[in-house]
């Protein structure tokens, strides 16, 4: 295979090959010519395409971006779903890290990241366009989508609950919300000036392209997302009202194999009518604090918010065979950590539930784990190298791949690191160290006391801001 690939490089081989079949048949020569013609029939010369296909899905994810300018055939077959599903097949699938940020002039762009090879990638930009539905609305000038990020932090943008709403008209593009799912990134909703949107963009790392799916119900900003049995669910967040912001209860479904979008009952909201007076029933606003998808069920843990007061109401669990909600254990939605009127971090892994609880100090942060007997949270990282960002909306993010939990946060030199940790070895550890290493995980005499963090990688993106982050298995 390498003899076979390496004619398509330097060309003193491609001389060379030409010279070795100047001295045979004419038959040879016009063989040759065929497989230097960018038309050529066959993806690589003398082999079928099936063998072909078969040779080229081994090779590893970061080389297709140039192995794409080979020729047009090879464009359109490392474009192909064929290739890929020959890479599941094999189960040569690769995880890999796409991150959302925010750069100084408030556009959003994605980044990959192969965390095998360390190489990093930006995705193509996400169009700039108008949407239709939300043109309609009667607000005058284009929606553009790239163009402006999420630079309103979600405690001035719950503010305006109070009926400060002065602000909305200068409400720059942001709030949106990502997911992943059936291996496409997803990006849903957030404002759009002074109205919430119902777009929905899917980006295809196979084709490497973006576009339009089937807008929501309804227009939402700050929703929280998340994907049980292949189908994206979305619940609450924030909507464009007449007297402001209004938050949402509602909930919907996305199927990504019909393209359409289903209803789901909204969530009760039930601890929320345990206020003990009407005035702060109508002056506390419930809102959806963030969503996983665990144990076949959606746990969404729910806070009551009014600027500067946030009261943790517990949560609520979606379950599909029913298709209804129920209240979460008490001691499940009192504990989850990251008390705050934003998303709480949370990310299953190896099929436990595991949840950020973040300091304002450097370096004291914690993971915990959820036990389900005990109905408690338990902590499993007793510190967490993250530095305190304040000024940051989104400082840190949660996520797994490769059967690890990971933190993205800003090092020293306001980098984007990529931190792994093994926890297995260290649940129930409320006392344990924590050191970093920039190059693997080190073993220590008492491994159930201490969690070393190995970083993965970092990527210098200037002053970008974090705001999201996937995971895709392709």
């Amino acid at each position: 295979m390498g003899g076979v690939l390496s004619l398509v490089g330097p060309k003193c081989r491609t001389s060379e090959y030409n010279e070795m079949l100047n001295n045979g048949s004419c038959k040879r020569q016009k063989t040759s010519s065929i497989f230097y013609d960018e038309e050529s029939p066959r993806l690589i010369p003398f082999l079928p395409d099936e063998l072909s296909i078969q040779i080229l899905a081994r090779l590893p994810r970061y080389c297709y971006c140039n192995l794409r300018l080979v020729s047009k055939k090879w464009k359109a077959t490392f474009e192909s779903a064929e290739l890929f599903k020959v890479r599941k097949e094999l189960g040569l699938t690769e995880e890999w890290l796409y991150v959302l940020i925010k750069d100084e002039a408030d556009k959003l762009s994605w980044h990959a990241l192969d965390p095998l090879s360390r190489n990093w990638q930006r995705l193509p930009p996400m169009p700039n366009v108008v949407c239709a539905e939300e043109s309609k609305s009667g607000f005058s000038g284009l929606w553009l989508w790239n163009v402006v990020g999420s630079g309103i932090k979600i405690a001035e943008v719950v503010r305006s609950w109070l009926g400060q709403n002065d602000t909305l008209d200068q409400m720059p593009f942001g709030g949106c919300s990502v997911s992943a799912v059936d291996g496409c990134l997803y990006v849903l909703g957030g404002f759009s000036r002074a109205t919430t949107m119902r777009c929905v963009w899917r980006f295809d790392p196979i084709s490497n392209k973006w576009s339009k799916m089937t807008s929501m119900s309804k227009g939402r900003a700050y929703c929280k997302t998340s994907i049980l049995n292949n189908k994206l669910y979305v619940v609450g967040g924030v909507s464009q009202g007449r007297g402001g912001l209004t938050p949402l209860q509602s909930a919907e479904v996305f199927d990504p194999c019909t393209g359409t979008w289903s209803d789901v009952p909204s969530m009760p909201f039930s601890r929320a009518q345990l206020v003990p007076t009407a005035y702060l029933s109508d002056l506390l606003k419930p809102i959806a604090t963030g969503m996983t998808s665990y144990m076949g069920r959606l746990f969404v843990p729910q806070s009551l918010y009014s600027w500067p007061f946030i009261v943790d109401v517990g949560g609520e669990i979606y379950d599909p065979e029913t298709n209804s909600w129920a209240e979460m254990p008490a001691g499940m939605g009192e504990g989850w950590p990251a008390r705050q009127a934003g998303t709480k971090l949370s990310v299953v892994v190896d099929g436990e539930l595991y949840a950020f609880d973040p300091s304002t100090s450097p370096n004291s942060g914690k993971i915990k784990v959820y036990d389900q007997k005990e109905d408690t949270w338990k902590v499993a990282i007793g510190k967490v190298p993250v530095a305190d960002y304040t000024e940051s909306e989104s400082p840190y993010l949660l996520t797994g791949f490769h059967g690890k939990i990971h933190v993205l946060t800003k090092d020293a030199n306001r980098n984007i690191a990529v931190m792994q940790a093994d926890v297995q070895d260290n649940l129930g550890s409320p006392s344990c160290s924590t050191s970093v290493s920039s190059k693997s995980l080190h073993e220590h005499p008492d491994s159930s006391e201490t969690v070393f963090w190995k970083v993965i990688d970092s990527k210098d993106l200037g002053s970008a801001e974090l705001v999201g982050c996937q995971v895709l298995d392709v």
